[in-house]
């Protein structure tokens, strides 16, 4: 056990080295670092909200508007059963704001109508919670009438979905931005947590989490204009779309888009080749090809309108067919900023309705500066603490045990640096909790080494016996603190993942530390002094 070949010795010894050279930057301003050759690491461990400030942002989704949503996709559904059931005569469906409402011209066909309506139930809930039930309630009036309307527990199960959709899509968003250990987080039933740190101007994050970005493109009526469909009522299946701003033209389109923004594959920013000005560049998946291939077809020399969040942004002539599913977009007040968060916004998704920023607040540098400032006096307190109980304790065999703890902080430090991971107030708590794992992993190695020298064992026996016998000790208790460290970082949000993060990391450098760099150290001091007594 205490037999190390030198290749061994040179490689442990190069990792030791290593790792305390490449934390070296992140103990250093950034204007330093920068500063240093090219050559040198400069990789820098980053740091959490709470250690270097940043945004802080809750956003609340629109109930009102999932349910409109709904019910309009409700009414749809409607239609379209009542023309496969072929219900002959004239039927109007009617949004209210609270449920669809069916009218029939001919009272005999009430249950054909009615049969049609009910397949729209879906089951919905969990049965073995209790909540199982329908989503919606099809209620027959007289003469031919019917209420589409949802349930309490359908909206409920709505809105959840359309709040794990948005979340993901804010993930994206914010991902997009480069920031190292950002926070997405559910709260509660409609609301979700953002932040980010680093950022104290929280005006291009709510730009870029807050717009909706449904994207899609609609054919346009031709010959009613947007003035005459607001004096006598657009034509059935258009809708007269507000311009963006004072550049674009209201349009009359058609209210079922052509190809919708959730069939778009790619979107990148990018500067036209006619006149230099920015422009979005998409493409579609084979579906929204496809279509939008068979539409350019049939409507060659015939305008089409762009629409994001119900505004038209743009209204050009077909001049061919587009058969590659690939175009370009562009507009009036276009920049190359808007186009990048544009084509953000576009690439990560459009959300499911609208959010609004319900609270918002930066956190300052100087409550990270007091922060870090408690941090660093509580890691010395506990390093001190440490390192005095390891030298009275173990005298030699304690020093081994804190140049290895040295060792296992400069892994922490590089560790995090190089995996993206942003130490957090939690974080430094964490690493506390990981001296005391890595000393503990010491105590045992040393209380061995003890107890096999008062049973008799020569110097080599008892050391040798000592780092075998604790090795299982230690990786059992190491493994069952990875485990808690892993479910952690997977359940955990915030400061609980941060702290996790910070433990996984430490409890693998300190099984690495205690069991190798120890017993390394130990092993050269026997072949340099060839004692005849152990210091412990």
């Amino acid at each position: 056990m205490l037999y190390v070949s030198r290749w061994n010795a040179n490689i442990v010894a190069a990792v030791c080295v290593l790792s305390v050279l490449l934390c070296v930057p992140s103990f250093l301003s950034k204007q330093t670092v920068d500063r240093w050759p090219s050559w040198l690491p400069k990789k820098q461990l980053s740091l959490g909200l709470d250690l270097q400030g940043g945004a802080h942002m809750l956003l609340a989704m629109d109930v009102d508007e999932v349910r409109k949503a709904w019910l309009g996709r409700l009414a749809e559904d409607a239609r379209r059963r009542l023309r496969e059931a072929k219900v002959v005569g004239k039927s109007d469906v009617i949004l209210t704001d609270e449920a669809v409402q069916v009218r029939l011209s001919k009272a005999d066909e009430t249950d054909k109508a009615n049969k049609a309506l009910r397949q729209m139930i879906q089951q919905t809930g969990n049965l073995l919670a209790g909540t199982a039930g329908t989503d919606i309630d099809v209620q027959k009036g007289d003469e031919g009438t019917f209420t589409i309307k949802p349930t309490d527990l359908g909206l409920q199960e709505r809105v959840s979905n359309a709040l794990s959709s948005a979340l993901e899509t804010v993930r994206r968003r914010v991902d997009s931005m480069g920031v190292a250990e950002t926070t997405v987080v559910r709260e509660g039933r409609n609301r979700i947590l953002v932040q980010v740190p680093g950022i104290q101007d929280t005006k291009d994050l709510r730009e870029l989490v807050g717009k909706t970005a449904a994207l899609s493109f609609h054919e346009v009526h031709e010959t009613v204009t947007a003035e005459q469909a607001k004096k006598s009522g657009p034509p059935p299946g258009f809708k007269v779309f507000p311009g963006e701003g004072k550049d674009e033209a209201a349009q009359v389109l058609r209210v079922v888009p052509v190809v919708s923004g959730d069939e778009l594959t790619n979107a990148q920013p990018a500067v036209s080749s006619r006149d230099g000005r920015p422009i979005i560049t998409f493409a579609f998946n084979t579906a929204g090809a496809r279509k939008f291939g068979r539409f350019t077809s049939t409507h060659v020399n015939k305008p089409f309108a762009i629409v994001l969040d119900d505004k038209v942004i743009s209204a050009p002539i077909i001049n061919e067919p587009i058969l590659g599913g690939q175009g370009e977009i562009s507009g009036q007040g276009f920049t190359f900023e808007s186009t990048t968060l544009l084509a953000n916004q576009l690439r990560s998704g459009a959300l499911p309705a609208k959010l609004t920023v319900d609270q918002e607040s930066t956190v300052g540098p100087s409550l990270g500066s007091d922060s870090i400032e408690a941090g660093r006096r509580a890691t010395i307190a506990g390093f001190i603490g440490v390192a005095a109980f390891l030298i009275l304790g173990y005298g030699l065999f304690g020093f081994f045990a804190i140049v290895a703890l040295l060792v296992n902080l400069a892994l922490i430090i590089v560790a995090m640096a190089y995996l993206g991971a942003s130490l957090t107030l939690p974080g430094i708590a964490g690493i506390v909790l990981t001296m005391g794992m890595s000393v503990d992993a010491n105590v045992l190695i040393n209380e061995r080494i003890r107890d096999e020298r008062r049973a008799g064992k020569t110097l080599i026996a008892a050391l040798d016996s000592g780092f075998t016998r604790a090795y299982g000790t230690i990786l059992d208790t190491n493994m069952t603190g990875l485990l808690a460290a892993l479910i952690l970082i997977a359940f955990g949000a915030g400061p609980v993942r941060g702290f996790g993060v910070t433990l996984a990391i430490g409890i693998v450098a300190s099984a690495f530390t205690a069991t190798t760099v120890t017993r390394y150290l130990v092993t050269g001091w026997l072949r340099w002094r060839r004692p005849t007594a152990i210091p412990i």
